[in-house]
C-alpha cells in the first residue's frame, strides 16, 4: 500500500461568480478599501492564469473574497462590541519572520 496525497476537490465557482462578487464588494461599506484590493488580487491571478493555463488562482481569489464578505458582519459585530484586537501580538513576533 502506498501513501497518496489527499486532495480535497472543490467545485469551481460559477462562471459569473467574480462579476457578482465585484458588485457585492462595490456595495459594501468597505468598498473604498476592498475594491482596489480585490481588483489587484484578481489582476495578479488573471496574469498567473494566462501564463500557466490554470484557473486555480482565479478560483482561489473568488473563494477568499466570498469568505471575507461572508464573515464581514461577524467581524463588524465583534469590533462594535468593544472587543478591539489592537492589543494582539503579530504572528511573526511569536514564531519568527521566516517560519510561516
Amino acid at each position: 500500500m502506498s501513501a497518496q496525497p489527499v486532495h480535497h476537490h472543490q467545485a469551481p465557482p460559477a462562471p459569473g461568480a467574480a462579476a457578482q462578487l465585484r458588485r457585492q464588494i462595490a456595495e459594501h461599506e468597505a468598498a473604498a478599501r476592498w475594491l482596489p484590493a480585490f481588483e489587484r488580487e484578481w489582476s495578479n491571478a488573471l496574469e498567473e492564469s494566462r501564463q500557466t493555463f490554470d484557473l486555480t488562482a482565479l478560483h482561489e481569489v473568488v473563494r477568499e473574497w466570498q469568505g471575507r464578505l461572508a464573515t464581514a458582519p461577524a467581524v463588524a459585530a465583534f469590533v462594535a462590541g468593544g472587543f478591539e484586537d489592537t492589543d494582539s501580538v503579530a504572528l511573526e513576533d511569536i514564531i519568527g519572520a521566516g517560519r510561516r
